[in-house]
């Protein structure tokens, strides 16, 4: 058992050090014409899958033993793994090659080099290192418009307690081969005795609450009949490993604790639960305070005594717990929020302030796409109807959709189209045949929020050929949402289910108590976390699946752990170790019916045999700036590559104000006032232009600096090394 247990470990050890290895920058490759090294890239644009950027480059000549530095901008499709968190920098083309310290004929042959050379190359680069890089301000994004931020009814109990969802008026049926009946529209099992009259809700494998009155009064059943008994859902798949503590944490989340209140909801909600009257503790360098006693993220402002609620990423404001609840948009928050410092027990919360670190990374990585291949020639697509297909329409469109099945089927003209798990499909009529689909009508990409299938929007095909198409989805199709400078969960929107001989719900905002972890992602939850309990969602029945969009999305797992409210601690530490079991769970690509189609996540070419390898001896610490112009940042700042070499730059503003002073004086000594005032503005153009560079050579150290780290806390927790909390973001 140890000789196995060594082994594994082993194995373990060397994929963590393949994988770190594979996202090593600079690379580098030996060619015949003599050695290309490659510096991290800095991307300028991202679109769909196509990623623009540059990138600072050196070319040492067979023959000689000095590099040779330049700058290169070039054009490429971006491949994605979000579950291992890595991309590749695939299919590049190379627009423009600059070497400044060479005239045009003597950087001829190392331009051929270049553009010969890195259109071969597969560039795996870390997921965190490309989003900490992107420029939010160039990034040009399309933000969300036409959500719905309508206070939700929202509930505060100061006692543990957990809300159960239906879906409108409970909808109830019979259990085949019995005398019970089930709530169809809810994903919690809940049946009913016909002979006693009397309700019963799953909490585990063995407990039962019961009630005479669905949206009264719940209590622990001593004893259910055994026909109840046997109805109890499955086990969670997810073990204790998928929730490991958080460093230095105490375990108390693992203590049985009192069985929480039941409260039932049949319209959209969200419960607040403390355990007892609200514990105000403060926050360090501001005048807020926030309710220490609950999972929920509150807070309140000294300065107004306004109380804020922060709720699948919308902020809620009330003079009081009891409401009434008003949206308040994030530019409209207090200012003391944006200084709730990172490691506090509230940084989680930043990624829902605008401006901040935390929100501007949240909103880039929520537009990189997860990629993947599809196989022409075996994707295929069965389609469930209740009943004979029912389209209507979709507002503000000339589309029609299927209402009564569980995939999204859209009526184009003459053409039908499905999305399945991140794939499209067309066919000619409702039934089938269905084949992978090469492209899709721009008028399904005008769906409105207000439509239950808003989301199909965000699934995208980039390209295809004979054998394959290119596709990939953004993080709107599983319910993340830019709005404004910010991401959200959920439209907000109440789209109602399908009721027939299967009910089939549709994507919700609200009653499942979503949170979000900037190193973690969404989570959905109880409101109370560390009871005995764990209120499995049910399975079976007429229930089919869809409350969190994609059908096979599992957004929801087991309550919260404690290791949410340790803010920075738990998410840098650990977050990703955590996160990454279940992100495998949440790649649409890696399900069993897409592995059956033949669909493949590309992302990492390594084993495939990529060209490239990590540099030796050369520190990742070489930029090219928007002119081309190559720098190097070293402990003594920034120096730049010369016809002399390395030569260190004196700081900008101090330099070209001394400049300007100098030749302003000496031009009005030469030519008068009106010269002196021309080269005064000329040189504070330059002054100006210095500065500008400057500033962005530092923001773009400070951001790969910034990704580096990340990546190394995501390589260290693949070894075993973190430990923490929570669902991986998709």
């Amino acid at each position: 058992m140890k000789l196995s247990l060594r082994i594994a470990l082993l194995l373990a050890l060397l994929t963590q050090m393949a994988h770190s290895d594979d996202t090593v920058w600079p690379r580098e490759i030996e060619t015949e014409r003599g050695l290309v090294v490659m510096y991290q890239p800095q991307p300028e644009a991202l679109q769909d899958n196509a990623l623009e950027g540059r990138a600072a480059v050196s070319v040492t000549p067979s023959g000689d033993t000095e590099p040779v530095f330049g700058a290169i901008w070039f054009r490429a499709r971006l491949e994605t793994d979000r579950d291992e968190r890595i991309a590749t920098i695939a299919d590049i083309e190379i627009q423009q090659t600059r070497f400044p310290n060479f005239s045009d004929d003597e950087a001829a042959p190392l331009k051929s080099l270049l553009e010969t050379e890195i259109p071969r190359w597969d560039l795996p680069i870390s997921i965190d290192a490309l989003v900490a890089s992107l420029d939010l301000v160039a990034e040009r994004r399309a933000a969300a418009a036409d959500l719905n931020n309508d206070a939700p009814d929202i509930l505060f109990v100061s006692e543990p307690a957990v809300l159960i969802t239906i879906d409108g008026d409970p909808r109830l049926q019979q259990q085949e081969g019995t005398s019970l009946m089930r709530v169809i529209n809810t994903p919690f099992t809940i049946l009913l005795d016909t002979k006693s009259k009397t309700y019963y809700l799953n909490a585990d494998e063995t407990t039962w609450y019961e009630s005479a009155d669905l949206t009264g009064d719940w209590r622990i059943a001593d004893s259910v009949p055994r026909e109840i008994a046997d109805l109890a859902p499955p086990p969670d798949d997810s073990g204790p490993e998928d929730y490991p503590e958080a460093e230095g944490d105490d375990g108390d989340y693992d203590e049985p604790g009192p069985a929480p209140k039941v409260i039932v909801a049949t319209s959209p909600t969200e419960l607040i639960s403390s355990t007892g009257d609200p514990e105000y503790t403060p926050i360090e360098g501001t005048d807020l305070l926030y309710v220490s006693n609950t999972d929920s993220d509150v807070l309140m402002d000294l300065n107004s005594l306004a109380t804020y609620v922060l709720l699948s990423g919308r902020w809620y404001r009330a003079d009081s717990m009891a409401g009434p609840w008003t949206w308040v948009a994030g530019e409209d928050l207090p200012a003391d929020f944006a200084k709730i410092p990172e490691d506090s027990n509230m940084g989680t919360v930043l990624y829902a302030v605008p401006g901040t670190r935390l929100a501007n990374e949240a909103v880039l990585d929520a537009q990189i796409p997860q990629t993947a291949t599809v196989n022409r020639k075996t994707a295929t697509l069965e389609v469930e109807y209740d009943g004979e297909p029912d389209f209507q329409p979709i507002e503000g469109t000339s589309l029609t959709y299927a209402v009564n099945s569980p995939t999204p089927v859209i009526k184009y003209e003459s053409a039908y189209f499905a999305v399945d798990e991140g794939v499209w499909f067309v066919a000619g009529n409702p039934q089938g045949k269905w084949q992978a689909a090469t492209e899709v009508p721009e008028e399904i990409y005008k769906i409105p929020p207000e439509s239950p299938l808003y989301y199909v929007t965000f699934v995208r095909i980039y390209s295809y050929d004979d054998e394959e198409v290119n596709t990939g989805y953004t993080s709107g199709y599983t319910g993340t949402y830019v709005y404004n400078t910010t991401v959200v969960y959920g439209t907000g929107w109440y789209y109602p289910g399908w009721y027939g001989r299967w009910y089939y719900p549709r994507p919700a905002t609200w009653g499942f108590h979503v949170r979000y972890n900037p190193w973690t992602g969404w989570s959905f939850g109880l409101s109370y976390s560390n009871g005995p309990f764990t209120f499995t969602i049910g399975t079976g029945g007429w229930y089919r699946g869809g409350w969190w969009g994609p059908g096979r999305y599992r957004g929801y797992r087991r309550g919260y752990r404690h290791g949410y409210r340790r803010g920075y601690r738990a998410g840098a530490r650990a977050g990703y170790y955590a996160g990454q079991r279940a992100s495998a769970r949440n790649n649409l690509y890696r399900s069993q019916k897409n592995q059956a189609r033949g669909t493949q996540v590309r992302a990492d070419r390594s084993a495939a045999g990529a060209r490239t390898r990590a540099a030796t001896g050369k520190q990742n610490n070489v930029y090219a700036d928007r002119d081309g112009n190559v720098h190097r940042r070293t402990d003594q700042g920034w120096q730049e590559r010369t016809t002399q070499g390395w030569e260190s730059r004196p700081d900008a503003t101090r330099e070209a104000v001394g400049q300007s002073a100098q030749l302003s004086q000496q031009q009005r000594d030469a030519v008068g006032e009106r010269a002196g005032t021309a080269d005064r503005s000329r040189e504070q153009s330059m002054q100006s232009q210095q500065r500008n560079t400057q500033q962005q050579l530092d923001r773009t150290y400070q951001s790969r600096e910034r990704g580096n780290q990340r990546t190394a806390n995501y390589n260290r927790s693949r070894g075993g090394g973190g430990r923490g909390g929570g669902m991986r973001r998709r």
